[in-house]
């Protein structure tokens, strides 16, 4: 269902903005459809109100803040380097008009602010995490200072609630150093907190315009940061009251669908999703239905696959669909098609986003089981009961290698415990942890941080304790950054 007060005349709902006609700083009815265009992704309808707007009433300074979300999605949505290195050039010219502004509007701090922490958001995609650390202390700090001179404008808890959560789940490395080094700290809780108040309230308030973008951001960070257990109902919740002709919608949905096991949903949304040049571009939607098709051993996932790299402009996303090429190879039996695409994995794209980075490790691991990958992805999926069907057909001893044993406990301790079968998860992750500590491969400490979840949710609180300092104790394995900061968080929740 669309927002309620989108179907007010524009000039009605304007009157109604808070702070809409201060001094340069006019969201009026021309900006809020542009505002309103960006978050559907239709990027370039809202481009040409822009331009109008900038042509009626160019000291108008919400304009270089809509440029700038313009800016943003596109980047988001592009993936393309050499169009983030051309578009950042703009940044320094919009502050500049911004700063000169209106001091006693709500906006002139709030505006700085966004521009800062929106390209903060895209630098650190890249790993330029130095200086996106200097521009989220920069937005922190206009954030704070704002919230002081200006206490009952809602906005300002977005980015305080999104930098919140960010820094707080950060690993130990060098941005969170940096960002100590500035003095900024987060708290998940504290931000989770704020961001999810202000999904509940904004449709009550004047601010009902900004909800999409409060919950755009409150999606990602209830799927990708915070990892909560709560992210799909959330998410569905919040994301439901939009208008089904927003892609930024489909978007939101289809990827906390995919990441929360509702994979035949997924592909729904995702066929479904609207379509035409009105849109942007959005090639990574390809990508993620030829994920959750192969998640249900659709092996038409290869098409999406093939799609998204005729179509992808940017570096990110190649080498896992290539990953992905060569597993839907191993399921077709076709060998030598699999040492292509693995070899493709090696060679193409980059490995800036944590997905290419560990495509890379698995393409040079050895060549997956294949009752393992089967069971992986149907676990991945939400197929329970059949991924269940093919770990049982097996035992450990079924397995050669050491890490093929250790993935067996591992994935069989998944589902079970996905299937509330508690007692049947801990013994399979105990058995994972003893025969995966020590090795490379993440499947002995994820086991001691999921044996830290359950026990933490049966309040056994020192076993919970000791399982999380367990997972934050192994050392030199994949994705130890974040298993490390999962368990920290873990260690937080039990007064480790």
């Amino acid at each position: 269902m669309p927002l309620k007060i989108l179907r007010l005349p524009f000039i009605i709902l304007v009157t109604l903005l808070p702070f809409a006609a201060s001094a340069n700083f006019d969201f009026n009815a021309n900006c809020l459809k542009a505002y309103q265009n960006i978050f559907e992704l239709k990027l370039n309808t809202a481009k040409a109100l822009i331009a109008a707007e900038k042509k009626a009433r160019p000291q108008n300074s919400i304009v270089p803040l809509l440029e700038n979300y313009v800016d943003y999605f596109y980047l988001l949505t592009n993936e393309s380097k050499t169009e983030f290195d051309r578009l950042e050039a703009n940044k320094s010219a919009r502050l500049d008009q911004i700063s000169k502004d209106d001091k006693s509007s709500p906006y002139y701090l709030y505006a700085q602010a966004e521009i800062n922490l929106q390209w903060a958001l895209i630098r650190s995609r890249y790993g330029a995490y130095f200086a996106a650390s200097r521009e989220i202390n920069r937005a922190n700090s206009l954030l704070k200072d704002n919230q002081k001179k200006f206490p009952s404008f809602h906005l300002n808890t977005k980015g305080l609630g999104l930098i919140n959560v960010v820094i707080g789940a950060l690993p130990d490395g060098f941005m969170k150093s940096a960002l100590s080094t500035f003095g900024v700290k987060g708290d998940v809780q504290t931000g989770l907190s704020q961001l999810d108040k202000l999904a509940e309230n904004l449709p009550k308030s004047t601010y009902e315009p900004f909800y999409e973008e409060v919950i755009f951001y409150y999606a990602y960070i209830l799927s990708d940061v915070a990892k909560h257990p709560q992210a799909y109902a959330k998410t569905m919740k919040y994301t439901a009251r939009i208008a089904d002709s927003s892609l930024l919608k489909s978007y939101m949905q289809a990827y906390v669908c995919a990441r929360n096991g509702k994979n035949d949903q997924a592909i729904e949304i995702l066929e479904s999703r609207p379509k035409g040049n009105v849109y942007q571009p959005f090639a990574y939607l390809d990508y993620l239905l030829g994920v959750v098709r192969l998640n249900k051993l659709d092996l038409k996932a290869t098409a999406n696959f093939e799609h998204f790299l005729q179509v992808n402009k940017g570096v990110n996303y190649i080498k896992d669909t290539y990953l992905h090429l060569a597993w839907a190879s191993l399921l077709s039996g076709d060998s030598s098609g699999y040492n292509s695409f693995i070899s493709k994995t090696k060679n193409a794209g980059a490995t800036f986003a944590d997905k290419d980075k560990q495509a890379l490790n698995e393409a040079n691991a050895p060549t997956p089981h294949l009752v393992l990958l089967k069971a992986r992805l149907l676990y991945d999926g939400g197929y329970l009961s059949r991924a269940l069907e093919a770990l049982n057909n097996h035992k450990i001893d079924d397995f050669k290698s050491a890490k093929d044993k250790a993935e067996f406990a591992y994935r069989l301790g998944r589902v079970n415990d996905d299937l509330g079968r508690d007692d049947a998860a801990l013994s399979n992750y105990q058995t994972a942890i003893n025969l995966g500590k020590g090795t490379k491969y993440y499947y002995a400490p994820k086991a001691a941080v999921l044996m830290g979840n359950i026990y933490e949710k049966k309040k056994n609180y020192p076993k919970a304790k000791a399982y999380f300092n367990l997972a934050a104790g192994m050392k030199d394995h994949e994705y130890k950054n974040s298993i490390e900061n999962e368990a920290k968080q873990g260690l937080k929740r039990v007064g480790g």
